[in-house]
Order: C-alpha cells, then sequence, then structure tokens
C-alpha cells in the first residue's frame, strides 16, 4: 500500500473572499473534523493535492495530514473541484480512531474481462459501478476491491451480494434490504448492448 502524507497549516481567516485570496496564492482552503474533536480549518498547497489526486488509491486510503507539523489519520472525505478548469476549491478530510469504523468508498478493479467466455463470444460488459460504499475499521480498508470476471458468460450478471470482501469490510446497502443489491457488471448479447445504445440516444434526444 502506498503512503501519502500531506502537508497542511492551520488558518483562522475564513469566508468567500479569504478563500479567494488563498486560491489566488496557489492555496487550497479546507477542513478537518471527526474523532470527537473540533473541526479545523486548513490551508493546504494545490500543486501537492493535484499531485496526489493523480493516484487512485489516494482517494480510498488511510492518510497522514500534518497540520502545522502534527500528524493525524484522516481519509479523504470530500473533494469540490472548478466546473470547468482544473483547480481544486475546497477539501475535506474526516479524522479516524483505530476503534471507530468508518464509511467510504473504494474504488473496484475488474479482473479477467478479456479472458471471460461471455466476452470471447461477443458479449458486451456493462460496468454499472466503478467503486462501491463500505463500513469498516481503518486497519481494513482496502485500495480496491476485484471483481473476477473469468467465469461470466454472456447473461450473467454480478451483484454487489457476489463480492468477494476483505475480511472486516461490510456493504451498508445491503442492509438497507434486497432491493438495495444492485448490479454490480453484466455481460450481454451485442444486439442487446446496440439496443441499450439506441435508447440511451433516443432519451438524450427527447430531454
Amino acid at each position: 500500500m502506498e503512503l501519502f502524507e500531506i502537508e497542511a497549516k492551520s488558518r483562522s481567516d475564513v469566508g468567500k473572499g479569504a478563500s479567494r485570496r488563498l486560491r489566488h496564492a496557489g492555496d487550497v482552503p479546507g477542513i478537518v473534523y471527526g474523532a470527537h474533536q473540533d473541526p479545523e480549518m486548513i490551508t493546504l498547497l494545490h500543486s501537492e493535492m493535484l499531485q496526489h489526486l493523480e493516484h487512485e488509491a489516494f482517494y480510498s486510503h488511510i492518510l497522514t495530514l500534518k497540520v502545522d507539523g502534527k500528524p493525524q489519520q484522516v481519509i479523504l472525505k470530500d473533494l469540490q473541484r472548478h466546473p470547468a478548469k482544473p483547480f481544486i476549491l475546497h477539501v475535506d478530510f474526516l479524522r479516524v480512531s483505530d476503534k471507530e469504523k468508518i464509511k467510504t468508498h473504494v474504488p473496484l478493479h475488474f479482473i479477467n474481462e478479456d479472458t471471460a467466455p461471455g466476452v470471447k463470444m461477443g458479449g458486451a460488459v456493462s460496468h454499472h459501478m466503478g467503486d462501491v460504499e463500505v463500513t469498516c475499521l481503518p486497519k481494513d480498508l482496502p485500495e480496491f476491491i476485484e471483481v473476477d470476471m473469468a467465469e461470466m458468460q454472456v447473461g450473467d450478471i454480478v451483484l454487489m451480494s457476489a463480492l468477494q470482501l476483505p475480511a472486516g469490510l461490510e456493504l451498508p446497502a445491503l442492509a438497507a434490504g434486497a432491493e438495495h443489491d444492485l448490479p454490480v457488471v453484466s455481460i450481454h448479447g451485442a444486439r442487446a448492448a446496440e439496443e441499450e445504445e439506441e435508447g440511451g440516444e433516443a432519451e438524450e434526444a427527447a430531454e
């Protein structure tokens, strides 16, 4: 697993004007909260955050946030980007405790897709999810969850309940009832894929 350390400074200047000045200076306003401690307003270096965000693991990893040199364990909870420019507007971090479960999203990695029998027969793959929400203790948080497609045939669907979860992981959606056991990935015939695509284009045209 990769190790991420983020340098930050505490700040007392808040409000839209203060945030605008920070961004003009190449910084990113943020906040860190949780673990039964008071929220703390922080400032981060924009260029450093951009480098971290290039790594998929950064989004689902226990991070070390050093605020004025004092380290604390956190996860990335929320990220606001500019809608049209490659700018980070705000970052939220959640403190974690070794003894308390966290809820966050973990990316899905689809393996053996090219060699799946259904794909070899000309079937088309639909990825219905790119990540899944999990609850676990910080020590059990994985960087990703593998979805093995080695045995999938045309017509097969993998539901959330079929995911092979590492020890200590739970899916909150499954506790909400069977209707929340949603598809993760499926393989369907090429004709069905074309009809699905045509239906989507027709819906967009209607809108």
